[in-house]
């Protein structure tokens, strides 16, 4: 099965072409550029140093949430034009599943973090063994503080990922983290291609007119509506 997917949830956006979880190229990019100006010319380029067309890819997968209100909007709004009227199967992933696939081949806790501002983040946590991850919670935005309190009662390895990496370690007083070498913290498509194979084989089925965005928080425009209204 070709799996293209693609990952434009934070600043850093990656592109992957892969057969089966076996990785045939990827293309990552950390320069700030927004997704609009680079994401098809990486899926284009991607393409065609494989060989391959649109029409010869079996399976899109994307991030469905959470990250940048924008990016995610862009990720699935790409694959939902490159899927269109194909009937091939769409999958979309968590983002912090897909980071925390970065961090299979160690062991112990992958804590996945994406900035969420306020000082909060995008987290979740799973369990890292023998190369595979079992998620101990589901997706949420919590307080820098909250996060470490709940971590320190863990006697295991911590390993974080993501673009909140710094901010988080900089929140944490007491906890120490293990670390994460670099190209292991940013968004990678050929983990969110793993994570959506994965699915897949578990029986998801989603296509175009179904992939969709998952937000966990408002976004900044409307909470800054509510929140005029409330001292009005």
């Amino acid at each position: 099965m070709i799996i293209l997917a693609i990952d434009s949830t934070a600043v850093s956006g990656s592109v992957a072409v892969c057969r089966d979880e076996e990785l045939l190229c990827e293309f990552t990019l950390n320069v700030g550029n927004t997704h609009s100006e680079t994401l098809l010319p990486m899926i284009e380029s991607a393409l065609k140093m494989c060989d391959l067309k649109v029409s010869d890819v079996d399976m899109f997968a994307c991030d469905e949430g959470p990250g940048s209100f924008t990016g995610v909007r862009i990720g699935v709004a790409t694959v939902k034009g490159l899927a269109f009227n194909s009937d091939k199967p769409c999958i979309g992933v968590s983002t912090l599943e897909a980071l925390a696939q970065n961090l299979v081949g160690f062991e112990g806790i992958a804590c996945p973090v994406m900035n969420a501002r306020r000082g909060q983040v995008y987290n979740a946590l799973f369990e890292v063994s023998n190369g595979s991850l079992k998620r101990l919670c589901e997706d949420r935005a919590l307080p820098i503080s909250e996060l470490e309190a709940e971590l320190l009662n863990s006697n295991a390895p911590i390993y974080l990922a993501g673009d909140g990496y710094g901010i988080t370690l900089d929140g944490f007083k007491e906890l120490k983290c293990k670390f994460t070498p670099e190209p292991l913290r940013y968004q990678s498509g050929y983990s969110v291609a793993v994570c959506a194979l994965r699915k897949y084989n578990e029986g998801a089925r989603t296509d175009d007119r179904e992939i969709t965005a998952t937000y966990l928080r408002l976004p900044q425009a409307e909470r800054e509506r509510l929140e005029k209204e409330k001292s009005n």
